[in-house]
């Protein structure tokens, strides 16, 4: 089925009918409203029982110049009967008309209140039978979600845009109902400077561009339903690598052959999940490889991950997050968290299959090595930073009413989620859970889910087999008490075990030189350093250093735990080091905890804020609000 645009004059009812029935809505007005009920969304001011967004398309100028998106939005609506109004989400946008699509009537509009996190409602009234509107505006440089880089900022010399919606930022550019339960198709046209390429979350229909006016045109279409925070834009100096049949990589032209090499076990990886949970249903993945100050690991939007380039170790020891977004192509983008509350919903079970991923790639050994890591930063945080094991931090169904959904962005959706179904499967078996996952996915394909909605079908398909098997796994308890449950599986990979007996002997006194380090992978490195007393003599940690070489290290994941060791000392060496990584790359992943570290003390703190006040340019804005946050900066 074609998305609906503007120029398209079919009977909405018929256009939809192929999306509407794929994301369970009514395909006509109806009197008992629309379908299915979704749960109050305390992060949108969509009237979602009464008229929703099922289509967007997009008609946006890129201006680098004044930083702004301009242009059109084309909103193709369902609703009831009695509808009058249709509410969207925005934030920061400059609305300039709004009017029936087609024939140009301007509708009467209005902007509520703003509220720092949730924006600003726009309240449209809709007229008997409108079903499409167009939205004249323009971005502002509040737009959150955006980011602009310099051509200094970039590898190429050219200037580069990216945008990031999760969680709720896409309001910030596009005016819609932002709510990840409320699942829309898109098309776009993006128009950008010549010379610069245009990439987002669907396919591609004009490859080479079509050039007009001394710019370049792209037309891009994705008619599978996707919650908008999925919707996403890159627009840089771009080069694309061919990684497999159906899998390739995009990036500025120095680094595309690196991050193609570093990635080439894609197409591997794609095999090994529709092996274990059905077919991929996207068509293509490829992944766009982004200017270092991209505040994630990687976003999973739909056909294109978004990724870091400090996974670019280049021994491909970092590539467990490429498994990561690419199971995000079932959990979370087929199957959706219906509000931010369900976060766990997508990322504990994304954690879960990333790690079946890499097992039928790299084996076992290396999937537990990846596990016992996991568990060992989950028992961390809870005890470091989420107020320990009794705290409601650590409940997988996380209230978050009346705050920032990005405070539910911890190890508790990533790590306990993904325990708690290694807990189904360890009780169940695997052959009878994968059986499982594979019904559930197909189940609820393009559809949002509950944390309820999922019990209850965990109960009715799984469990009620065996009554002993709840019992066992204790699926409430996971979910709604605190802490982790004492029925965890218990996870030990044998060659961290190897590893943390080496820093037992090094914080003994035996020389680095004798440690027992030949052919470390990266994740024992981090075991090794992870297991490190905290407080170590200089002479040691530069005997350590001069070893093997960590002050240096071209790792990002063994830098950044290195860094932190060093901080916990004092030890002024691997300064220069700390502080060209905190200038040269923004993953927020790695800027907090140094940042915190470095706050917790009087010299620290100063030599943060002397950092910051030059690198907050070139973070992200989802980074400048935590380091924001850790150095009180509205007072610095």
């Amino acid at each position: 089925m074609r998305p609906m645009n503007r120029r398209h004059t079919m009977n909405v009812r018929f256009a939809l009918l192929p999306v509407l029935l794929a994301v369970g809505l009514t395909a006509c007005t109806v009197e008992t409203g629309l379908e299915p009920e979704l749960p109050r969304d305390p992060h949108s001011y969509a009237n979602a029982e009464e008229a929703r967004v099922a289509h967007v398309a997009l008609d946006l100028t890129a201006d680098f110049e004044t930083r702004t998106l301009a242009g059109t939005a084309t909103l193709d609506i369902v609703r009831t009967a009695g509808s009058s109004a249709i509410v969207l989400d925005t934030r920061a946008l400059e609305i300039e008309a709004v009017r029936v699509a087609g024939t140009g009537e301007p509708l009467e509009w209005t902007l509520g209140e703003p509220d720092p996190v949730l924006g600003r409602p726009l309240r449209i009234m809709l007229p008997p039978g409108a079903e499409h509107l167009e939205i004249a505006y323009r971005t502002t440089d509040g737009a959150a979600a955006v980011q602009w880089l310099d051509p200094a900022q970039t590898s190429s010399g050219a200037p580069f845009l990216f945008t990031q919606g999760q969680a709720i930022l896409t309001r910030t550019w596009i005016p819609t109902q932002d709510s990840p339960g409320i699942r829309q198709t898109y098309s776009a046209t993006i128009t950008v400077p010549e010379g610069l390429v245009a990439v987002m979350s669907a396919e591609t229909l004009t490859p080479e561009g079509e050039s007009v006016d001394g710019q370049t045109r792209y037309a891009f279409r994705l008619d599978a339903p996707i919650p908008p925070y999925l919707i996403a834009l890159g627009i840089g100096d771009l080069s694309f690598r061919e990684v497999g049949p159906r899998t390739g990589v995009w990036a500025e032209p120095s680094v595309v052959d690196a991050a193609a090499d570093e990635f080439a076990e894609m197409e591997a990886m794609l095999e090994a999940a529709e092996e274990l949970y059905g077919p991929y249903r996207w068509g293509r993945y490829d992944v766009l490889v982004l200017p270092p100050s991209f505040p994630f690991g990687g976003m999973e939007n739909p056909r294109l991950t978004f990724a870091t380039p400090t996974i670019l170790a280049g021994d491909r020891s970092l590539v467990s997050l490429i498994a990561h977004e690419l199971a995000h192509s079932w959990s979370g983008n087929l199957v959706t968290n219906a509000t931010w509350s369900d976060f766990w919903l997508n990322e504990g079970f994304t954690t879960y299959i990333e790690n079946r991923i890499m097992e039928a790639v790299y084996g076992e050994a290396y999937a537990r090595m990846l596990e016992q890591l996991g568990r060992t930063g989950l028992r961390s945080e809870i005890e470091d930073e989420l107020g320990g094991y009794e705290s409601g931090e650590t409940v997988l169904h996380l209230d978050l009413t009346g705050r920032d959904p990005d405070e539910g962005m911890t190890a508790i959706a990533y790590d306990k989620g993904a325990a708690f179904l290694r807990t189904i499967e360890h009780v169940v078996g695997r052959e009878r859970f994968d059986a499982f996952l594979r019904r559930y996915f197909d189940t609820f394909a393009f559809q949002p889910m509950t944390t309820e909605k999922f019990l209850a079908y965990l109960d009715e398909n799984l469990l009620e087999e065996n009554p002993e098997w709840r019992e066992a796994i204790r699926p409430r308890q996971w979910v709604y008490e605190p802490g982790l449950p004492e029925n965890v599986p218990p996870v030990e990979s044998e060659a961290l075990v190897l590893a943390a007996e080496q820093a037992d002997r090094f914080a003994a006194g035996t020389p680095a030189a004798e440690l027992a380090t030949a052919g470390w992978s990266t994740h024992e490195w981090l075991h090794f350093l992870q297991s490190l007393p905290r407080d170590l003599p200089h002479d040691r940690l530069r005997a350590l250093d001069s070893t093997f070489e960590l002050t240096q290290s071209g790792n990002s994941e063994i830098l950044f735990e290195w860094l932190r060791l060093a901080i916990a000392n004092r030890y002024e060496p691997a300064f220069v080091a700390l502080e060209d990584f905190l200038t040269r790359q923004g993953r927020r992943k790695f800027l907090r905890p140094l940042y915190q570290d470095l706050a917790a003390t009087e010299w620290g703190r100063a030599r943060a804020v002397e950092i910051y006040r030059d690198a907050r340019p070139m973070y992200h804005a989802i980074s400048r609000n935590s380091i924001d946050e850790t150095l009180d900066w509205g007072d610095d």
